[in-house]
């Protein structure tokens, strides 16, 4: 039987080792990236998995001071496609991870959800 110590050390050799492989996660969704379109492809925009944004395209004949509202909700829409396809991609990878750390389905550790 193992002492009380030795199942501390071993329950903080397990909690580093999920928090150092939650970590190359988070820099693995940081690397994979997904592109949010809008008004059939005027509006492009490209993130992260994680969210982050990497650039805004915008087609040149929406470049006209009348269509400015146009634009506008053409942007907010091809960000909300790239955030929606971005969380998706992340969940996919973190449940490859969690399946692969033995952790049931949808388990959420603290500070990764």
């Amino acid at each position: 039987m193992k002492s009380m110590e030795e199942m501390m050390q071993a329950a903080q050799k397990a909690a580093e080792t999920i928090q150092s492989q939650m970590g190359e996660a988070q820099a693995k969704l940081d690397a994979i990236e997904v592109e949010g379109q809008a008004g059939g492809g005027l509006v492009t925009i490209r993130c992260t998995a994680k969210g982050r944004i990497l650039g805004v395209s915008i087609d040149d004949s929406l470049m006209k001071p009348d269509e400015k509202q146009i634009l506008e909700d053409l942007v907010t829409a091809a960000f909300n496609d790239a955030r929606g396809k971005a969380d998706r991609k992340a969940n996919d990878e973190m449940q490859k991870i969690q399946s692969g750390m033995g952790l049931p389905p949808g388990f959420n550790l603290p500070g990764m959800g």
